[in-house]
């Protein structure tokens, strides 16, 4: 098991350096200058040049890569060109807001996913099933900024139920219930395609098992029929049920930027989309580098739960 962790954060190293390589060449060979974007309009063009140079951005590509590489190791993740101040502390601020929406949208996610899944997989070609299934099919293929948009103008502009952007209200004095009245749109929208995935991937699993031989011996034993599901089926389900919940818990930290644009949510999505714009190659290259290592880390404890839950899985 040690040695398995071992190779796996090892590849998770590797992982996020071919990120930021392939990252890091595709914003070079994207149009504008974070120089200029700095130099005011109608300045001399020397102080456009002396710019770049404190940037670092006239030495050659491979030579800003390779300093920046040699930084990131030393926990040097520079500065913001754009606000002039650690890009670190720019995304840490950024991601616990993320991670507020993220955590958010994923509870909702697995109460609706397991639910529904587990409803529709134990009742197999009912109405309820077809009902579900259909749900799934049509929840799994909204488009993100659609239904975002859909609700902000329904629940906030019509109806003034819910606040339309930002994480609190400037004009009151805040606090958890303030914080939960703004988190409920984009929680919503952020949730509701992870939800229909997790659901029709949780009825996949429970059909793949439920008509197995032990748990029709175990039917046939005279047990419940909610104790046949939850020990027999549900148990034997969670492998399947861990892989796809981690995936989607993986897409909840770093796709959610669609959504923190709309809302006005001050997470890290929204922060590398203005960051992007700006050409602030520090701030991005560190967006990228949580978002990976989140992600990477996250199918690893998952392929550890896979281990724990069933005891056929043997790491060497």
């Amino acid at each position: 098991m040690v040695r398995y962790i071992i190779r796996r954060l090892i590849a998770t190293v590797f992982v996020v350096f071919g990120v930021t390589l392939l990252l890091f060449a595709i914003i070079q060979m994207t149009p504008g200058d974070a120089a200029r974007a700095q130099v005011p309009a109608g300045a001399p063009y020397a102080d456009y040049l002396k710019v770049r140079k404190s940037l670092g951005l006239d030495k050659p590509i491979p030579v800003q890569y390779a300093y920046w590489l040699r930084n990131i190791m030393q926990g040097n993740f520079g500065r913001s060109y754009q606000h002039d101040i650690p890009a670190y502390g720019i995304v840490k601020s950024k991601f616990k807001n993320t991670l507020i929406l993220a955590s958010s949208a994923m509870a909702l996610s697995l109460a609706v996913g397991l639910t529904v899944g587990i409803v529709a997989g134990t009742r197999p070609n009912s109405m309820t099933d077809r009902s579900i299934t259909t749900l799934g099919i049509v929840g799994g293929s909204i488009p993100t900024f659609w239904l975002g948009i859909v609700l902000l103008l329904i629940f906030s502009l019509k109806l003034s139920w819910f606040p339309a952007v930002g994480m609190r209200d400037l004009r009151g004095e805040g606090g958890r219930f303030d914080l939960l009245r703004h988190l409920v749109l984009p929680t919503l929208a952020t949730a509701a395609v992870p939800a229909a995935i997790i659901a029709r991937q949780v009825r996949s699993a429970v059909l793949e098992i439920i008509n197995l031989d032990y748990v029709r011996t175990a039917r046939a034993k005279g047990l419940a029929e909610n104790v046949v599901v939850r020990r027999h089926v549900i148990k034997n389900a969670l492998p399947s049920i861990i892989t796809i919940v981690a995936l989607q818990a993986g897409y909840l930290i770093g796709g959610s930027l669609i959504v923190e644009v709309i809302f006005s949510w001050p997470g890290i999505g929204a922060q590398l989309y203005t960051s992007v714009g700006a050409r602030d190659i520090p701030v991005i290259m560190a967006i990228t580098i949580v978002i990976a290592a989140v992600f990477t880390l996250i199918n690893l404890v998952a392929d550890l739960l896979q281990g724990v839950v069933d005891p056929r899985i043997r790491y060497s």
